[in-house]
């Protein structure tokens, strides 16, 4: 009889604590009448733009791991981008591109080979002037590549006049975007039948600019000193020549090794040959 009794009540025990979890368990928000985007007003009155944004908004709500360092990176990553965003002319919200494309790990790296907090290919780097080889790697580095970013977002609004449509371009390229439009004879992307991915991708754009204004809302209480914060440089160092040994570079400049590489990700090897006298800004950064 005692062990019967032992066995009820673990049995009760562990109902009761699977009720609790399941009562304090975070819901997804409902779908909203509108969202502003970029000075634009995207709403789900039609049966799938809400099924689609009902689908990321729970997405969001669900991904624990990928949710909390995606908020907890954005002060030191957004701290970075927006002013290069508003000095260029484009609209802050697209800022949530990049939270989308690399969920703000600027080491990403993509299946296809994107890489950075934009995520460009080799070949889109080059087209919009980062340098990319072995030694140096522009993608990686958080204010060219935004710069890139700007010049490409800007090249397809003036083609678009439509930002979620220029957001679709970003996933898709300009070209199917464009021929899209045109054999669907539709005017915004939001309104074609277009592959899941980019399908998505405009509605997890949206759902982003929620979870990052209202983090509450999704069931996240990350706050304050949980935040990773943005620390300026100790200073930043310009070269023009080349640099044999980064290792003795980072000592003479009273840093480590690492501590370097984490702050200039963009220098991809242990030296840096530069036989053109290229200037590159170092960033020497102050540590704790």
């Amino acid at each position: 009889m005692k062990r019967l009794s032992l066995i009820l009540t673990l049995v009760f025990c562990c109902t009761v604590s699977y009720a609790q979890a399941i009562d304090v368990h975070p819901k997804a928000p409902s779908v909203p009448e509108y969202v502003d985007f970029a000075g634009d007003r995207i709403t789900f009155d039609r049966d799938d733009l809400y099924e689609r944004m009902d689908r990321e908004l729970m997405t969001f709500t669900y991904m624990h791991t990928t949710s909390s360092l995606m908020l907890k990176r954005s002060v030191r990553y957004f701290s970075q981008v927006v002013p290069i965003l508003k000095e260029r002319g484009i609209p802050e919200d697209l800022k949530y591109l990049m939270v989308i494309e690399s969920n703000l790990d600027p080491k990403a790296v993509s299946v296809s080979g994107a890489a950075g907090l934009w995520q460009f290919t080799k070949a889109t780097a080059r087209q919009y002037g980062l340098e990319v080889t072995e030694e140096v790697d522009e993608r990686y580095n958080i204010e060219k590549e935004t710069i890139a970013a700007c010049k490409y977002l800007k090249e397809a609004y003036n083609k678009y006049h439509d930002w979620m449509t220029v957001a679709a371009s970003y996933n898709a390229g300009q070209g199917g975007i464009s021929r899209r439009l045109q054999d669907q004879k539709e005017e915004s992307a939001l309104d074609l039948y277009l592959p899941e991915e980019t399908s998505r991708y405009m509605f997890r754009v949206l759902t982003a600019k929620l979870f990052m204004e209202h983090p509450e809302r999704f069931g996240y209480d990350i706050t304050g000193s949980e935040l990773y914060s943005y620390r300026k440089p100790a200073k930043v160092v310009t070269v023009t020549g080349p640099i044999p040994s980064l290792v003795e570079f980072a000592k003479n400049n009273g840093v480590s090794y690492a501590a370097l590489k984490r702050a200039n990700l963009w220098l991809r090897g242990d030296k840096l040959t530069n036989s053109g006298g290229k200037a590159y800004q170092i960033i020497i950064p102050a540590l704790r």
